[in-house]
């Protein structure tokens, strides 16, 4: 397994899952009235109780306590409303969101961990459906490649509908990676490096994470995914 896309919530090294989720902070949610009330209450309880409170990742209580991440929601229109609008605004959804995640990458660019962590960009509308969501991250991956963030910073991949390869939808290990949005969580290779350097046998946290999701019962499961009912 490449340590550089470890997964550390799920099991597959297509599937990519993030560390580092920290203390959201308002100021970093966009501007004010960017954010629709029903979309960050969601995400923010997803951190708490699944990442954070059934420990998928190692890595995530202490940048979270530490107020080391930001929250944006992405402001792309999708196609389908994009044919409702003036010409003006027309523009191609996919070009938005990577508009959207270049200014991200560049923010995380310009300041320095101990301030901001890692960025988590939330998807409410566009890449509702897994395999869109998929073909998105692989444009973005060109994208990373094409202006030289490749090799700094990676995006870790969260869906409602999350798959991992060879498994079947049901399958409760597909839980480690469904978040409430369909997410991209933008990392930086160095921190990973770090983290997973002080820690011991990283390569077991998916198959922990797999027993863990298989224990679950069917009142955990509604009450901790309750967007998945």
């Amino acid at each position: 397994m490449d340590n550089h896309r470890l997964i550390t919530m799920g099991n597959d090294a297509r599937s990519r899952s993030g560390f580092g989720l920290g203390q959201d902070r308002a100021s970093d949610c966009g501007e004010e009235g960017a954010i629709a009330p029903p979309i960050l209450p969601p995400v923010q309880r997803w951190l708490d109780e699944v990442v954070i409170g059934l420990n998928l990742c190692p890595f995530a209580a202490a940048p979270r306590h530490q107020d080391r991440i930001r929250l944006i929601v992405s402001q792309a229109v999708p196609a389908s409303e994009i044919s409702r609008l003036s010409a003006d605004f027309a523009a191609d959804f996919a070009a938005q969101l990577l508009a959207e995640l270049q200014a991200e990458l560049r923010l995380l660019d310009q300041r320095p961990p101990s301030e901001l962590e890692t960025t988590l960009l939330i998807v409410p509308q566009g890449l509702e459906a897994f395999a869109d969501y998929n073909d998105f991250l692989a444009l973005a991956d060109q994208f990373l490649e094409q202006f030289g963030w490749a090799g700094r910073f990676q995006i870790a991949s969260f869906h409602p509908d999350y798959c991992f390869a060879d498994t079947d939808p049901g399958d409760a290990e597909n839980l480690t990676n469904r978040s409430p949005y369909p997410l991209l969580h933008l990392l930086r290779e160095a921190s990973i490096e770090a983290a997973l350097a002080d820690y011991g046998e990283p390569d077991q946290i998916p198959q922990r994470n797999i027993r863990l999701m298989g224990r679950l019962s069917k009142a955990q499961r509604q009450r901790l995914f309750p967007y998945l009912s």
